[in-house]
């Protein structure tokens, strides 16, 4: 079973939920080693609305935003996972460095980003700002990145 819906599917489906009067929230990053944080944080975009769209950057995307040694799970794996967790209706890749187009595209009801994000820097705000939307920003419970969780690994087995 295919996990990931592509940009075509996507949209058309955005467009049936439009017409079905849902409430289409979305999400966008790496997910590259999903954790507890990556969890929490999925759970409360999902209460903004009906459905939860999550675009999932690109192994590409994230080798140039991130750097060579990344991802280090591949986006196949990344989908599988997100598609399973309880809060995600739908995960679609996106190969450019920003959600920029996506969004454009999608013009979802809430745009969802964590609270290190300052809301004017949010890609994608002013698109749904304008077509009647919000953007809202979740609190992190804990500091759990996947930065961390590899800086921890190779503190801990770096030499072993």
């Amino acid at each position: 079973m295919e996990h990931l819906v592509s940009r075509d599917e996507i949209k058309r489906i955005r467009k049936e939920l439009k017409e079905k009067g849902k409430k289409v929230v979305f999400t966008n990053g790496c997910f590259d080693l999903i954790h507890a944080g990556h969890v929490d944080y999925l759970s409360k975009a999902k209460e903004f609305g009906d459905v939860l769209v999550v675009a999932v950057n690109s192994d590409e995307s994230i080798r140039r935003i991130k750097g060579e040694k990344r991802p280090i799970t591949p986006l196949s794996e990344r989908g599988f996972v997100l598609a399973n967790l309880k809060p995600v209706d739908y995960v679609t890749p996106f190969d450019e460095d920003t959600p920029f187009e996506i969004i454009n595209e999608l013009v979802p009801d809430i745009l969802v980003k964590g609270a290190d994000w300052s809301i004017e820097n949010i890609v994608g705000r002013e698109t749904v700002e304008t077509n009647g939307g919000e953007v809202k920003t979740i609190e992190f419970v804990n500091q759990q990145s996947t930065s961390n969780i590899i800086k921890i690994i190779v503190e801990r087995f770096g030499n072993k």
